[in-house]
Formats: structure tokens, sequence, C-alpha cells
């Protein structure tokens, strides 16, 4: 009877989310399969189904027998005691102990628990539970100490030998989720707040040494790098500690989740201007984090991960994953993605930019006046935690390089999905800063490819869509629209009859005062068109009743208005912001199956549109400024269309007539 609890227990974790483990079932775990099937016990409620079981998608980082029960929303903290009490209840029946480690409210309302996996079987039909999520490890996101030692030294140096930003972040807090940190360091002395919090796990291995320069040697490096006096991009920045990752830099989802919790309610009692959240680790896929990262975005924090060292798609990690926090990916001096052994920088959509995160000069736990050199997507997290710190209202990337990384050694998709952009220090100039338009796009996940599926994508809290395409890589598809759910627009592209998947590509942009609202066309084969002429049309979409898609553009001479052919629906995004212009281009490819229209210098592209004289196209693909066509056939003329927007520059507003 033992056994067969035991195979029970297995087989729950074998029934994760698809979007979490995607595995194959053998036949060995079909058989499991059908023996859970048989378990006659049944929920206590026959009004809820029985929970997801969810488990890390990285099979050597899970942590069986420690699992977070969560529950559904809207519950309260009598209804998580009350599971608790059931769930001790029944495993004591079974002679087994559950201990509870950990309560969670906020975001999410559940706990943690130890137990063994044959009383899973149990927990997944309690009322009230949501979801239950085997605890899994996080890791700092660092080269290893043998590779750092081909790497050699860099620092930030201007023309004058000095750094200096125009701001120094003395209005920010950063709340750094790592290891220890030496305060006493002359880099950070006086710059770190060691928190009382500590959630770690013991070290792995019985001769682990634990010198204080081990065991601080990441956190003291990350610190470094955001507010060290000399190696620091925001040296006026008041960096908080919380410890979640052990002397070898390895942590739990569940102690990620307590530090949030323990950040949360410290801003909560005392609420601050601005806040920065670096996460610089990363774990396999995790709902539970991702929520909570989520979750502190929309109470006012900045939240900024690392994208990790896996050379892996970021969407597989967590909390890489999650959309409303700031992914990023390291690059070398070169704007090269790095590279480390057999590892580099993640990339793919879930990436947000790049930063400088190959061989990195910052403060060396070896002794208090120590430098060493790092690299790994964390130093490039810190370095956008770091850039963020002034700018913490927009919650997005500022002044960046686009167009300056080279993706040759990527698949097709990651090179089409990953942002082409470095990250840089603003521009001194506030005013001008914060009236520059920053647009990127935003790639949902692949589409099924059954007819009726469909992508969505999304932009982030605080930035507005100002153009919305889909993309298919084998040119079937009906084309996209735009819908609203709760109060936020959304791009959704559809799959064509025997497509083979599409995406949904979203423009999302920042400017102070933008407020864009979307306009569908009357009927079909009619145009779409901006209504209140203080609105400049920036996109166009466009869908199909037909097998293959006509797409959407503007009208010439009718600059509000997105022209279609019969049998094609379209609407028009239409946004407004103080002293805002916008322009189209075109560029007709004369006998090439591929064309390309760039934004001139000073403008941003908002939208990109294609058309084909005797076939469909691929998709238009917005890529930094440029707006690239390509045909299915590869034999058809193809033409695009870009929207160009910009704010007038101050010098233009002085001499425009009123």
């Amino acid at each position: 009877m033992r056994r067969t609890s035991a195979w029970f227990g297995w087989t729950l974790c074998l029934c994760a989310s698809l979007a979490v483990c995607a595995q194959d079932y053998t036949e060995d775990d079909e058989m499991i399969l059908e023996l859970i099937r048989e378990d006659g016990t049944e929920p206590e409620t026959g009004a809820e189904p029985a929970a997801e079981f969810l488990r890390c998608n990285k099979a050597a980082w899970r942590m069986p027998g420690q699992y977070l029960v969560m529950l559904r929303q809207g519950t309260h903290d009598s209804q998580v005691q009350r599971t608790i009490r059931r769930l001790q209840a029944k495993a004591a029946r079974r002679g087994y102990l559950v201990e509870i480690l950990q309560n969670y409210s906020g975001a999410l309302h559940g706990f943690l628990v130890k137990m063994s996996s044959d009383v899973l079987h149990l927990a997944v039909k309690l009322p009230h539970v949501h979801y239950i999520e085997e605890d899994s490890s996080i890791f700092a996101q660092s080269a290893p100490w043998n590779l750092q030692r081909l790497l050699q030294p860099h620092g930030f140096i201007s023309e004058n030998g000095t750094y200096k930003p125009p701001n120094d972040g003395g209005k920010a807090e950063v709340y750094l989720m790592d290891g220890s940190v030496q305060s006493s360091h002359r880099e950070v002395e006086g710059r770190v707040l060691i928190t009382d919090f500590n959630n770690v796990p013991e070290e792995d291995g019985v001769r682990v040494h634990r010198q204080a320069s081990q065991c601080d040697s990441h956190g003291t490096h990350m610190a470094g790098v955001v507010s060290g006096s000399d190696s620091g991009v925001a040296r006026g920045a008041e960096v908080n500690l919380v410890r979640v990752l052990n002397c070898q830099g390895k942590g739990t989802v569940s102690g990620a989740l307590a530090g949030l919790a323990y950040i949360r309610a410290t801003l909560l009692a005392h609420p601050v201007e601005a806040v920065v959240v670096l996460l610089p680790f990363v774990g396999g896929f995790s709902r539970s984090l991702n929520t909570a990262c989520r979750d502190m975005v929309a109470n006012g924090a900045v939240v900024i991960t690392a994208a990790g060292n896996y050379r892996d798609d970021a969407c597989l990690y967590s909390p890489a994953s999650e959309p409303e926090v700031i992914t990023v990916g390291a690059v070398n001096s070169a704007d090269q993605l790095m590279s480390q052994g057999a590892g580099g920088t993640n990339f793919g959509r879930c990436v947000d930019l790049f930063a400088p995160g190959d061989d990195i000069v910052s403060a060396s736990s070896d002794c208090s006046t120590c430098f060493t050199s790092r690299s790994g997507t964390s130093q490039a997290a810190a370095h956008a935690a770091g850039i963020q710190t002034p700018n913490t209202k927009k919650k997005t990337r500022q002044n960046k390089a686009i167009n300056t990384i080279k993706f040759l050694s990527l698949s097709e998709t990651h090179r089409l999905t990953t942002p082409n952009l470095v990250a840089a220090m603003p521009s001194s100039n506030n005013t001008a800063s914060s009236q520059e338009l920053l647009c990127r796009s935003v790639w949902s996940e692949r589409s099924g490819v059954a007819s009726t599926d469909k992508a969505i994508s999304r932009c982030r809290q605080g930035e507005e869509m100002m153009g919305c395409s889909s993309y298919a890589p084998d040119g079937v598809r009906v084309g996209e629209t735009i819908s609203v759910s709760n109060g936020r627009m959304e791009c959704v592209a559809y799959n064509g009859q025997a497509g083979k998947g599409v995406f949904a590509v979203a423009r999302c942009c920042v400017i102070g005062g933008l407020q864009c609202q979307v306009h569908p066309s009357p009927e079909p084969g009619q145009d779409a068109q901006c209504v209140d002429p203080q609105h400049h049309l920036t996109g166009c979409t466009s869908r199909s009743t037909a097998e293959l898609l006509t797409d959407s553009r503007p009208r010439h001479g009718h600059r509000n208005h997105c022209a279609v052919k019969d049998g094609v629906t379209s609407h028009a995004v239409c946004c407004h912001a103080p002293s805002l212009e916008c322009n189209l281009l075109e560029n007709i490819a004369a006998d090439k199956d591929q064309v390309e229209v760039s934004c001139l210098s000073g403008w941003t592209l908002t939208d990109c549109s294609a058309i084909s004289q005797s076939s469909a196209v691929l998709g238009p693909v917005a890529k930094g400024n440029r707006c690239r066509v390509r045909s299915a056939t590869g034999a058809a003329r193809a033409a695009g269309i870009a929207v160009c927007c910009r704010v007038k520059p101050s010098e233009q507003l002085a001499t425009t007539p009123h």
C-alpha cells in the first residue's frame, strides 16, 4: 500500500501544467496515471475540481518533499489556517506528519509545507486550494570562478578618466535579493543596509567552507555594481540587502517569495518615492514567483531580473519569464552576446534589453579594498538597476543603443523575437529625456496550429500600445485585432487554415502624456479611422475572412485612415501626446521578395505594415526603428510602410505659430 501511495505522489508531479513541464508521457508514466485515476479519494466539495500540481521544468533543481500550497484568489487568512488543519488531520490519519514552514499573504495566500509526496493526492483535493507547486532552487547568475580567470579587466571610464552620471540615483532605494554583502568594503561602506531578513537553504555537501569571502562574493560584487563609490552605476542609491541565497549562490523559490513579501510589508509600513527590486538570480519556471513579482510591480516597484546564463530561451526561467519585470541579458564590450564556456546569456522574447555583463570590475569580498572581475546576467541586471534608479516612474528601459547586436548564432525565431537594445544612461537633460518617445516590440509566444488558435501580446503597465501586427513563419495567417481587457489593450493574432502557428507583436511605447485608443472599421471592407483630430494614426490592424491575409495600411492622402480590401476588417490605433507628430514612409522592392524601411534619426517606429502584389507576406517585423517585410513565396514584390513618430524638438516648438 505504501508503494502504491508513492506512485500516486510521483504521478501528480507528472501531471504538472504543460506550460511548466512540457514533458511527453512514456508508457510507464501512462501506467502511473491510470493508478491515480483509480484513487477513490474525492474532493471535499463538488463545486471545485482538484488543484493543479506544478513542478520546476529543470529536473535537477526540484526539491521533492517541500511544497507551496496556494489558495484561490479571494481567500482569507482564516481559510489558510483551516486548510492547514485539514491537511494535518488527513495526513495524520494515514500515519504521516506535515511541517508548516512558512505562511504567505498579500499577493499570494497559502503556505509552504514539508511533507511526503504520498500526501499530495490528499492536498490537491482540499477546498480552496488553487494549485500546489513543488519548491525548487534559484541561482545567482555569474560565471564560474575558473572561467573568470580568463577574463580581462574592464571598468567604467569616460573620456576624462572619471565616471560622472547625470543622476546618481540619490532618491532611490534598491532592494537587492542576494547572499551576504561585505558592508565594510570601501566601495559600499555606508551605502548598504543589511536587513534582518534571512531565508537561505543549507549548503550542499559536508565539506563546505564558509569563509566570509566566499559567502559574500556575489552580493558584494552586485552591491558594488549598483552603487559602489568607484565601480557603481548609481552611486547615490541606497542598497537594502534581503538574504535569499546561501554561500554557494543558491536559494529556493519559497525563500524568494518570503523575501518579496518582506519587501512588500516594509514598503507598506515605510513608503518611499522610488523603489527598485533587483533579483540577480533565476530558477526554473514558477507561477508563484512570477505572480509575486507581478504584484510587486503593481504596487509601484520597478523589478529587474537576470535573464539567465544558460544560452537558452529566457521564457523557460523565472522570474525572467514574467512580462511585468524588466529582464536583462548580457553583452560584452563589443555589444556581442555574452558567451562563457558552454554557457552564455539567455535570449528570446522574454528579454527586454541587454546591458554590460562580461568582465565587470567591482568590489571583491577578499578584502575591504579588493576588486575583482565577474561576468553574468546578474551583473547586467545590476547595471540596468543602477540606470533605472533615477527613472523609476517610467518602469521601462531608458536611453538605449539599437540595432547594435549581431544575433547570427541564434535560430531564426530567436533572432526575430530577441530585442536589439543595449541599455545606456539617460540624457542629462531631464526635460528632453521625459519627452523622448521610447518604443519596443513585445512578441507573444507562438500560437497553436489549429485554425481557431490565436496568440496574445500585451504591453507592460505604464506603456501604451501604438501598433499591433502578426507574423507567421510560413506566411499562413489571417491577421490580427485589438481587444480591450481590464482597461488594457491586447494585440491578438490569428492562425490561418493549415498554418504552423502565428505570433502577435505589440508595439509598446512610453512618453509623457501619451494616451491611445482604438477604433474598429464599421464593416468589413470599410476604412477604420481616427475620429478625434487631436489624435494621430500610429498603427493599423487587419483581419481577413479569406485563407490568406492582405494587410491593412495607412491610406495615402488620409493619414488618419486605415485602408483595407473587401472582406478585411481593421482597427485604427489613434494616439495623442503633447507636440506629437507622425509621418509615413514607404519602400517598394522592385524585384525582391524582401524590403526594409527605416525611420529617420530622431523619429521612432510605432507601426510596420506590409503589402504584396501576388501573395501573402510572412508578416511585417519591427526591429528597433526598422520595418522589414518578406513575401511568403520568395519571388513576389513586397512593400513596407512605416509609421514614424516623434515629439517636436523644443526649438521647433518655440517657432511654431499658434
